[in-house]
């Protein structure tokens, strides 16, 4: 009986520190804080899963993510009101010299690809592809007010306004169509709608015969029973957007990669470097699930080196 009890109560002690140690390194590894992302609609269904995945292995650790436009993003940025910047295009001369005057720092780190989707309503039945010539000639400065009916595209076309939905001035998204179609980032007619939220975009198209608007391909994945996707041609076949086309390069010009950027002084916070690290770990299969491209698992690699590298160096 003694025996027995002495048996009991050995094991008792050893659960005991057992489940001591494991608390111990639980409580080690609990984070907390808030974290604050702001930027590119285009990246933000990718960031916000990528944040609600972590809220599952970090719930105090907030992760707040505004929707200011990829430039909007980048004015917040360079002041230091965020710490993590989504962004559809590269930063910007102008941005990088608001930065520097700020004394912001910076790492660039590229977490899925995207394909610029463009997009009629459903009952159109006369448009099957555009050529970058054809988009070029309805959306550049000299269109506004010359180039506003469909037959002036393809005289087969309706005689009837073209109406024209767009992202934002400020989005990285119309920065990057203009330039691959326009031939210059900003440059375009002013006299479509046009607004920093793409669900808005998808409503004025869905209820509109004759629109034509384009934004990224993770919106009309999660819209395509309400609006009509149509191939670019890519000077040799005309290439609609999709995972396999975005990922070999076949549909062009209309392919870009996507960004965050993190700064130095955010990574002195180890909230801030642990859901980096997160982000690049799990980039690849939720950028998928949300409708996105996944980068090839080398480019990951590079963008975890060159995160631990800037880590190194501000510490």
């Amino acid at each position: 009986m003694k025996k027995q009890l002495l048996i009991i109560l050995v094991a008792a002690m050893a659960m005991s520190c057992k489940d001591n140690k494991s608390t111990e390194n639980n409580n080690a590894d609990v984070l907390s804080g808030t974290i604050q992302v702001d930027g590119s609609s285009t990246v933000f269904p990718v960031t916000e899963a990528v944040a609600e995945e972590y809220r599952n292995e970090q719930p105090e650790v907030k992760v707040t993510i505004g929707v200011s436009g990829t430039g909007g993003g980048f004015k917040k940025f360079s002041r230091g009101e965020t710490n993590i910047s989504n962004a559809s295009r590269p930063i910007k001369d102008k941005e990088i010299e608001a930065c520097k005057e700020n004394n912001i720092n910076y790492v660039e780190l590229e977490v899925a690809y995207d394909g610029l989707a463009v997009l009629v309503n459903p009952e159109n039945t006369w448009v099957d592809s555009f050529t970058v010539e054809e988009l070029k000639k309805i959306w550049e400065p000299a269109a506004q007010g010359t180039i506003m009916k469909w037959n002036q595209i393809r005289p087969e076309w309706p005689n009837e306004e073209i109406h024209l939905f767009g992202p934002g001035v400020a989005s990285g998204t119309y920065d990057y169509f203009t330039e691959a179609v326009v031939g210059k980032s900003g440059s375009s007619r002013g006299d479509f709608t046009a607004s920093e939220d793409d669900h808005v975009l998808v409503q004025g198209i869905a209820g509109d015969k004759y629109s034509l608007g384009f934004f990224g391909l993770a919106y009309y994945t999660e819209n395509a029973d309400k609006l009509t996707l149509i191939g670019v041609h890519n000077g040799t076949e005309v290439v609609k957007p999709s995972l396999e086309t975005v990922s070999n390069g076949t549909y062009k010009p209309l392919s870009r990669p996507l960004f965050i950027y993190v700064n130095s002084t955010s990574v002195k916070s180890p909230e801030v470097v642990d859901f980096v690290n997160f982000y690049l770990n799990n980039a690849a299969e939720l950028s998928e699930d949300v409708g996105y491209i996944p980068l090839p698992t080398a480019i990951y690699n590079k963008q975890k080196e060159n995160f631990k590298a800037f880590v190194e160096s501000n510490k």
